[in-house]
């Protein structure tokens, strides 16, 4: 069992499974300039490296020029197909009420008009004592500011806290941060590669949480 004071957790195919809505989102955008759809499942595999990252594979090598009207044109398809089918990943909330003597806090790489609103509709504000985005630092994960910053606002050290996150950013992030490392297998992650970056525990239900934290 790890005394655990702290869990943070990735937004994008941890706690919520928004894979469908973002790719409705890209393919409306492709659609604005006459490009062809992709496939849903390549598009997922685009996600985790913030918005910009995910336009910038979608689009193709399209010309850069059209790149920032094409970001404003995602933003507004996605603001408007947020929450179509975007929901918590089966044992998530059982998870967050069974640790809700703890501290927990939202860390991604998504920005944060669309986490704050996120949390909004599907009423998960009330879980987290804080929620941190790509707009509150330059440098995403895997990069650990964003963790580290996580853990000065909270005022726990990085030996009492936990990752949970379905990518090797979150596992890089967090092993740089000095904090345990959860990799979950049903996100948008490869699994294989989940399990090379050497997280302190894979699961593929999140429910196994409850049998590891003190």
């Amino acid at each position: 069992m790890w005394p655990i004071d702290l869990l943070m957790f990735d937004l994008d195919g941890t706690l919520f499974d928004t894979k469908q809505d973002l790719a409705t989102a890209v393919n409306l955008t492709l659609e604005d300039f006459g490009l062809p759809s992709k496939p849903p499942e390549l598009i997922y595999t685009y996600v985790g490296d913030g918005v910009r990252k995910l336009l910038e594979r979608s689009l193709d090598g399209f010309g850069a020029g059209h790149f920032e009207r094409a970001l404003t044109l995602f933003r507004g398809h996605y603001m408007t197909h947020l929450t179509d089918t975007t929901c918590f990943y089966p044992g998530v909330i059982s998870v967050l009420e069974h640790f809700n003597h703890k501290k927990k806090a939202v860390v991604t790489n998504k920005p944060a008009e669309y986490t704050n609103k996120l949390m909004q509709d599907l009423n998960a504000h009330h879980h987290f004592d804080f929620i941190i985005g790509s707009d509150t630092t330059v440098r995403l994960k895997p990069h650990p500011d964003m963790i580290l910053s996580t853990l000065e606002r909270l005022a726990v050290s990085p030996q009492r806290a936990l990752m949970i996150g379905d990518s090797v950013n979150d596992i890089k992030a967090g092993q740089e941060a000095g904090v345990k490392v959860c990799a979950v297998g049903y996100g948008l992650g490869d699994r294989d590669g989940l399990k090379k970056a050497e997280p302190d525990f894979f699961c593929d239900n999140i429910l196994e949480l409850k049998e590891h934290i003190e």
